[in-house]
């Protein structure tokens, strides 16, 4: 007999195993930081731009 299959089945903690570190809602990143599309938009402009001079 099978023994180690004895017993109520785990059932699951339906959380995710880690938190991320820089997760929305986080002390690093709180809820209501996030950029406005402008503010992205202007930095990824100017990444390309930076990118393109070197």
């Amino acid at each position: 007999m099978d023994y180690k299959a004895t017993g109520a089945p785990k059932l699951g903690k339906n959380a995710p195993k880690h938190t991320e570190h820089n997760a929305h809602g986080s002390k690093k990143k709180p809820f209501g930081a996030r950029p406005s599309k402008e503010e992205l938009l202007a930095r990824m402009k100017a990444a390309a731009e930076a990118k393109k001079a070197e």
